[in-house]
């Protein structure tokens, strides 16, 4: 957790970086990492290469895991990574395929930079229905039992929920403005 939020922070430093210099097309992850020269110096690019590498570490298995899950889940296979693999054939296949496609995504002419900028838009706006009914779904005692979300916790989160709500709406007048 600690590691996954020192990769996130120098994200958030070399985008704010860029975007104070002006520079709001990145095509590459060279001029992503030079955005870290002020502050890393000669380091910036092995710095960013290694939130890159680490952040890669972090996704892949996580993404992988939960295409398998998602897609086993909804087809009614058995899922779980304590199963064994000739016990969950179809969840691990589901993973392998996952990790397949994505690396197969680097020999492609798909932008990355782009790519990853567009998931996040794409995560970004379907968050928001996904937060609402979360939202009235721990609120219910038929769904959640004994364990439903304390009144102050729904304020907080239906609070987060608008301002996703807010910040999608932004983004997309921007696109199309």
């Amino acid at each position: 957790m600690a590691f996954s939020n020192i990769v996130a922070l120098a994200m958030i430093t070399a985008g704010a970086t860029l975007h104070a210099k002006g520079i709001t097309d990145i095509e590459s992850t060279s001029q992503a990492a030079e955005a870290l020269r002020p502050v890393a110096g000669v380091l910036a690019f092995a710095i960013f290469a290694l939130g890159v590498i680490g952040t890669g570490l972090l996704a892949i298995p996580v993404l992988a895991g939960s295409a398998g899950y998602a897609l086993g889940e909804a087809r009614k296979w058995p899922v779980g990574l304590e199963r064994e693999p000739l016990q969950a054939k179809a969840f691990y296949a589901t993973i392998a395929i996952a990790t397949l496609i994505g690396a197969c995504l680097n020999f492609t002419p798909i932008n990355p930079i782009k790519a990853l900028y567009w998931s996040a838009v794409v995560h970004g706006v379907v968050a928001v229905p996904v937060m609402a009914v979360m939202m009235l779904m721990t609120a219910r005692r038929d769904v959640m039992g004994q364990a439903t979300v304390p009144l102050v916790m729904r304020w907080v989160g239906w609070l987060a929920t608008a301002v996703m709500a807010a910040a999608a709406t932004v983004l997309i007048v921007q696109l199309f403005v």
